[in-house]
């Protein structure tokens, strides 16, 4: 008697871990939170196939990288370091997200990436019209 509830629990158990499991489904969509600050870390393209990133030629030599903060207000900030004395130019616009696609404003230009990767360390965009690939890490 002992062993059929012990076979009964195990089975339980097994039954609802897999049930658990299997409502997680999310059609592949992250479920991460976009807002937060990220700083440009590199860019790219794909050829014959595979991601060819190179370290973000746009950051300045001895500056802190340029970046990126969606914030939760819906605003946009892009931060660029330029010159010798490393002068911030911070340029606010609009974002909105919808499912694996974020759509940056800035004014009345405006661009639409498929998020490739978004992590708590680390969002990928693909530019939807250039096929530009931007990395950002926080």
């Amino acid at each position: 008697m002992k062993t059929k509830r012990i076979l009964f629990g195990v089975l339980l158990s097994i039954g609802l871990f897999a049930a658990s499991c299997s409502s997680d489904d999310n059609d592949g969509e992250t479920i991460v939170p976009i807002q937060g600050k990220y700083n440009l870390s590199q860019t790219g393209t794909i050829i014959d196939g595979k991601e060819v990133l190179i370290d973000a030629p746009q950051n300045e030599a001895g500056c802190s990288r340029d970046y990126l903060d969606l914030r939760l207000s819906n605003a946009a900030v892009i931060g660029d370091y330029k010159g010798s004395d490393c002068a911030l130019t911070e340029t606010t616009g609009t974002y909105a997200r919808s499912h694996n696609d974020l759509t940056i404003s800035v004014g009345n230009v405006s661009s639409t990436s498929d998020i490739m990767n978004l992590t708590n360390k680390e969002l990928k965009l693909k530019d939807k019209t250039t096929g530009i690939i931007t990395v950002y890490t926080r």
